[in-house]
């Protein structure tokens, strides 16, 4: 399928698969044209890249992952699925540490705005 219809398909823009490709996430085949093949196996891989985006995983891990989770084989996949945990795991410690300033901050800005209304009765 074409990129138009490969948009439709994942709910991903065309703007997006061109980019999961220049980051070397996807891989279309190309008719003779050079037009974008898109096949229901790119389709699926475009949907997990999605889906890993969404929960907050950035490209540089994901495109390290990805063949890991893809290839269908279990060759070093106790490896790869563990340095993918690790990998998760640390994302999620510093996304914790940056939530836990942030609600220090809302908490603070909270307080002041309290003390701020209280005076002006």
């Amino acid at each position: 399928m074409k990129i138009g219809e490969a948009s439709r398909v994942s709910g991903v823009s065309a703007r997006s698969l061109r980019h999961y490709e220049e980051e070397g996430l996807i891989v279309p085949g190309r008719f003779s044209n050079g037009f974008r093949d898109y096949c229901q196996s790119t389709i699926d891989r475009v949907l997990l890249i999605r889906s890993l985006l969404e929960s907050g995983l950035p490209v540089r891990l994901i495109r390290e992952v990805l063949p890991g989770l893809t290839d269908g084989t279990d060759a070093g996949s106790d490896v790869v699925r563990e340095e993918f945990l690790h990998e998760v795991q640390s994302y999620r410690d510093r996304l914790a540490a940056r939530i836990a300033v942030l609600s220090d901050q809302q908490a603070a800005l909270d307080a002041y705005l309290r003390e701020a209304r209280r005076t002006d009765l």
